[in-house]
Parts: C-alpha cells; sequence; structure tokens
C-alpha cells in the first residue's frame, strides 16, 4: 500500500518540484535575456515583437489581441491549467486533505497575501498605482523552489512541503482576485457559454469518456466563453484543471498523464515565453532612478519584502503558537523566517497582475522594477535566514 501511494502521491510532486526547479532557471534565462534585449542596440524590435496584432475571426468570435496577449491570455492558460489540477491533488491526496497538517500553512499563505495588500495600500493606495494592491501579494512557485534546491540538503524536505504549500494555496488566492478584481465587465451571455462547455465536460466525464481529444474542442469553448464574457481567460484553465480527476478514472490516470505532458510544455516554453514578453523594460534615459522615486515602485519592494516575511511568518507563529496545527516534520520554528522571505518572490504572478492592473506604461514600468528589486532581496534574504537558522542548529544542536 505504501509503495502504491508512493508511486500516486509522492512520485508526481518529485516530478513537479524536479520541472520547478528546472523550469526556474529556464525563466531567469528568460527574464534576463528580455532585460538586456530591452536595453540593447535592438530594443525596438523587443517592443515592435510583443506589440504585433494577431486576429482570429471565427464566425461571431473576433479577437484581436498584440503577441504579447495572445502569450499572457492563451497560453498561460496552460500554465494555470496545471495549477488547478495541482491544486486539486494536494486537496485530495496532498498535503492540504489533512486539516492538522494544511491550517497552518493555509492560514500562512492568507496572512502572506493579506499584509503586502495592506503594505502596499498604505503607500500608494491614494495614488495613479493603487490597482496594483495585488501585485505584491503572489509567490512565484519557480524561483522559490529553485532557490531551496541551490541550497540543497541544508534544508530539510518539510521546509519544501510547507514552502509549495503556501504557494499552492497562494496560488488559489491570487486566481479568486484575478477572477473577482481584474476582470472587464461580465457578459452573461459568453460565461454561459463558458458554463456549458464546463458542463459538457462533467457530462462526458459521467459517460466515462477517459481519450484527450474529445475534450479540447470544449476547452477551446470555455477558454472563448470566459475570455469574451470579461472574466480573465486564464481562470478557464484554472477551471478546467479542477476537473481532471485525481484518482484512476476508467482505470487511466488522467492526472499524472496530463500533468507529465503538460507541465514540462508550461514550466520550459510558456512561462519562459511570458518572462521573455513580460520581462522587457527599457532602463535608460532616467527610467530606473525615476522608478526609484515612485511610491509604487516601493510599495511593490515594501510588499515583497516586509509584508510576505512578516504575513507570512508571524501568521505561522501566531497559529502554532494558539494550536492551531503543526509544522511538517523536519521543519522548525527558526526557519518559518526564510520561508517567509522566499514568498517574496512574487515574479511571474506578479508581472501577470501587472499586466492586468495597468495600461499606462509608465506605470507598468515602476511597478516591474519593484518587482525585480523585490524579488531578487527576498531570495538573497530568504536564503541567509535559512542558512543562518541551519547554522545556529549546528552550534546549539536539535531543538
Amino acid at each position: 500500500m505504501k509503495r502504491i501511494l508512493r508511486t500516486k502521491v509522492v512520485d508526481p510532486l518529485t516530478d513537479f518540484l524536479d520541472d520547478e526547479v528546472l523550469g526556474g532557471v529556464v525563466l531567469l534565462a528568460a527574464a534576463v535575456v528580455a532585460i538586456v534585449w530591452a536595453n540593447s542596440g535592438w530594443s525596438d524590435s523587443y517592443f515592435d515583437l510583443w506589440s504585433s496584432y494577431i486576429s482570429v475571426n471565427l464566425g461571431p468570435v473576433d479577437i484581436n489581441l498584440d503577441l504579447q496577449h495572445w502569450i499572457n491570455d492563451l497560453l498561460m492558460a496552460i500554465f494555470f491549467f496545471i495549477v488547478g489540477i495541482e491544486i486539486k491533488r494536494e486537496l485530495i491526496s496532498g498535503e492540504l486533505q489533512n486539516r492538522s497538517d494544511a491550517v497552518v500553512p493555509v492560514l500562512a499563505a492568507l496572512g502572506g497575501v493579506a499584509m503586502p495588500a495592506i503594505i502596499f495600500t498604505l503607500i500608494a493606495g491614494g495614488g495613479a498605482g493603487a490597482d496594483g494592491w495585488a501585485i505584491p501579494a503572489a509567490t512565484d512557485i519557480a524561483f522559490a523552489v529553485g532557490i531551496l534546491a541551490l541550497l540543497g540538503n541544508r534544508v530539510s524536505n518539510g521546509v519544501r512541503v510547507f514552502l509549495l504549500t503556501v504557494a499552492i494555496v497562494d496560488d488559489i488566492v491570487a486566481i479568486l482576485i484575478i477572477a473577482v478584481f481584474y476582470g472587464d465587465g461580465l457578459s452573461l451571455g459568453w460565461a454561459a457559454i463558458a458554463a456549458g462547455g464546463v458542463a459538457l465536460v462533467v457530462l462526458l466525464q459521467k459517460l466515462g469518456v477517459w481519450r484527450i481529444w474529445p475534450y479540447i474542442p470544449l476547452a477551446a469553448i470555455v477558454w472563448i466563453g470566459t475570455y469574451e464574457s470579461g472574466i480573465h481567460a486564464t481562470i478557464a484553465g484554472v477551471v478546467l484543471g479542477l476537473l481532471v480527476p485525481v484518482r484512476p478514472f476508467r482505470g487511466k490516470d488522467i492526472n499524472t498523464r496530463l500533468e507529465h505532458a503538460l507541465h514540462p510544455v508550461s514550466a520550459f516554453l510558456v512561462v519562459p515565453l511570458f518572462a521573455l514578453a513580460n520581462a522587457g523594460i527599457d532602463l535608460r534615459g532616467g527610467v530606473l532612478g525615476d522608478a526609484l522615486s515612485s511610491e509604487l515602485t516601493w510599495a511593490v519592494i515594501a510588499g515583497l519584502v516586509v509584508g510576505k516575511i512578516l504575513g507570512i511568518s508571524v501568521t505561522t507563529l501566531l497559529a502554532l503558537r494558539f494550536g492551531s496545527g503543526t509544522l511538517p516534520e523536519g521543519m522548525r520554528k527558526a526557519q518559518v523566517w526564510g520561508v517567509g522571505a522566499l514568498g517574496g518572490i512574487g515574479f511571474t504572478v506578479s508581472l501577470f497582475i501587472t499586466d492586468l492592473a495597468f495600461s499606462q506604461s509608465l506605470l507598468i514600468d515602476e511597478a516591474k522594477v519593484g518587482i525585480f528589486l523585490g524579488s531578487i532581496t527576498s531570495g538573497i534574504l530568504g536564503s541567509l535566514l535559512l542558512l543562518r537558522s541551519r547554522g545556529r542548529r549546528a552550534a546549539s544542536g536539535p531543538d
């Protein structure tokens, strides 16, 4: 029985983490290329490429988006589909299925969303950047897990499990924020079409259809209906991911099959393309100096660095103090601060929310500078805190 559970739960999680670690390296490389390209002699080609428009006309459907937003709206739906799959697996058979194991990281994640938003609002809430309050609320799983991988055996598996659980709950909250606060006005007709596509997916499952291809046109209908309804199109990916059965369906492990097929595509193609299209910012001509004098930039930095570490760490310690749950095996209280700091690496979803929150290039650039500086600072701070907590334990013995 234990061997079966290891195959069904531990191995998919291990594969997920391995892809996230390697994907984090590719993501970093793509971000560096974007920044260098945007500040080179070929910077015009960078911005011209992503602002090139592509139109799709299918009867009543007429979608006209630039290349950047085809990536953000369509390809990123694959990323959020994988997020949906992972969320459901954690709820059904992972770290979130057991209340005593889940309550502390869930509360930590909620604190890690609320505190950055509060700090951001206190700094920039009265200005032009007020709509960006959710930018520092997100955690980038790929980068955060990648840093833990670099720390190697200096960090226990319990720390990895805790960080991953916090990041997954963080994703759930971020998805809800995107759906509720960053839509363009609801069209009930198109929303009904999207809902009809979802209902047909459920119907096919009830009929025992396990092959993937019949679901592909339905997924397209759900995506188009969601996009046209005014709800952000990536929510379609989340909903479809949540519909994927965790346990074997008709004798087929659909969940693992889909994740093995699509997670590498997401980690090594979709997310790096997203970074390449969104991370580029021309810092010449005083742009960096202007950003560093902007309250929006500092609101994002403070939200990521201060808000995350306080929100995650203080909430965790309070939950433990009042007996709400326990930490994973092998994780100690001293390591909570390091995990809280790593939670401030908000790269991918923070950039995603920036694109939703602002239309003015100046505000977008200021927010991006804040995301870069805040994420880098959080990564360094988290690493130092985790290494320091290990050094203290080695010097003083076990807790």
